[in-house]
């Protein structure tokens, strides 16, 4: 039995001598899932990985209870399922069409500033383009504190958040058309955001300007600015 090193704490569970040789068959079981396309039965993978049968039916079990596989309708096979495609997601953000990125590129020569879209989903938000020549200032911090940002504010509207800062956002954004933020990650900058809406109205995103406090000061003008561009750029990426 081995003895844990003086004065190391365990911050959770160790693994077993068999944990990582099951999650390195699960890993495999996902890749030939890929690999035979919707539609893989439980023996097509058992062959094709060398597994027991046995094993093969508990791993798909897992992975299926777990959302990274689903059935197929006649429940015949297995496919790749949700969480997969948020991992993609995450990894390769949706391409943005080719009118869209037009839009966007006559919004920066025009607007003199940062300006960036993204997309909301499941409580999160995820880039769709970032302005490559004034990048976001923090963007770990706007996934953990989004309340300091006005992209994040926005999200949180869009979420029905009830914090104070989302409520009083809502204020905002029903007043102005828009969320500013003043006192943010960066001195003497800030940034204003409006909504990109889906075809029901819904908040489904935001478009962002971000530059000098002065000019996000100036929120009326700059809503005027922005909001019929979200509203031409809303239905190619919501």
């Amino acid at each position: 039995m081995r003895v844990p090193e003086q004065g190391v704490r365990s911050s959770g569970p160790a693994l077993s001598a068999r944990q990582p040789r099951a999650i390195h068959s699960a890993l495999t079981v996902l890749e030939a899932v890929a690999e035979l396309g919707a539609g893989a039965t439980a023996r097509e993978l058992s062959a094709r990985l060398a597994l027991p049968r046995a094993t093969t039916y508990r791993l798909l079990n897992l992975l299926v209870e777990d959302e990274y596989l689903v059935r197929t309708p006649d429940l015949s096979g297995f496919a790749l399922g949700a969480k997969v495609a948020q991992l993609a997601a995450a990894v390769s953000p949706p391409r943005v069409p080719t009118a869209a990125r037009a839009l966007i590129a006559d919004a920066r020569l025009a607007m003199r500033g940062g300006i960036h879209v993204v997309g909301f989903a499941d409580h999160r938000l995820h880039l769709v383009d970032e302005d490559p020549d004034f990048p976001l200032s923090d963007p770990v911090r706007l996934a953990r504190e989004p309340e300091r940002f006005a992209l994040g504010l926005l999200l949180l509207v869009a979420s029905g958040d009830t914090a104070p800062a989302a409520t009083a956002s809502a204020a905002e954004l029903a007043a102005l058309g828009g969320i500013r933020r003043t006192d943010g990650a960066t001195p003497g900058y800030g940034c204003l955001a409006v909504p990109l809406r889906d075809a029901d109205g819904a908040i489904a995103g935001g478009l962002a300007f971000s530059g000098p406090r002065h000019r996000i000061d100036d929120g009326e003008a700059l809503v005027a600015r922005l909001a019929p561009i979200a509203e031409q750029l809303a239905p190619f990426v919501t």
